[in-house]
């Protein structure tokens, strides 16, 4: 199956060719999780055919978001996870999740699962954990051609956090 390629350097496009495709994003969503069986999988989604979810499993482990352990030889049977790169995906989960609860479904909300309160995403400075308004972001480009490590973002203090 031929894949979108959007022929852009930004990172949002280069982000939806690997996790673009219709119900990928809810499959992360679904293993997020936790493990999840093949048929689990299927039965979380009505709608979803068997080809298009083998399809999409296939492709997420060709881009290293899900892991795939087989606990059954005859038949062969597996089960799914997400890599630590697949895991990083919770927080777009979370972003579309806080936009839709206030966006498309109003009887939904973000709660952390211990307290049961409300939780709000939002942006904050890797180097000093500074809360940052969300109209101040932008994309900028590297000036190094090649990836740069990634910065230890220290513990946003309490106060920066609301």
């Amino acid at each position: 199956m031929a894949r979108k390629a959007y022929g852009q350097r930004c990172p949002v496009a280069r982000t939806l060719e690997l996790v673009g495709d219709r119900w990928t994003l809810l499959l992360v969503r679904d293993l997020l999780g936790g493990p999840r069986r093949f048929q689990d999988l299927q039965a979380g989604m009505p709608g979803l055919a068997p080809n298009i979810l083998s399809d999409r499993l296939k492709l997420m482990e060709e881009h290293g978001l899900v892991g795939r352990r087989f606990y059954s030889d005859h038949p062969p049977r597996a089960e799914y996870t997400l890599t630590p790169k697949g895991q990083e995906l919770g927080m777009v989960i979370g972003a579309l999740a806080a936009w839709g609860s206030r966006h498309a479904d109003t009887r939904a909300h973000l709660v952390d699962a211990e307290s049961g309160q409300e939780v709000r995403l939002g942006y904050f400075r890797a180097d000093t954990g500074e809360r940052v308004s969300g109209r101040r972001v932008r994309v900028a480009r590297r000036e190094s051609a090649g990836p740069t490590p990634r910065a230890r973002r220290p513990a946003p203090s309490p106060s920066a956090r609301t």
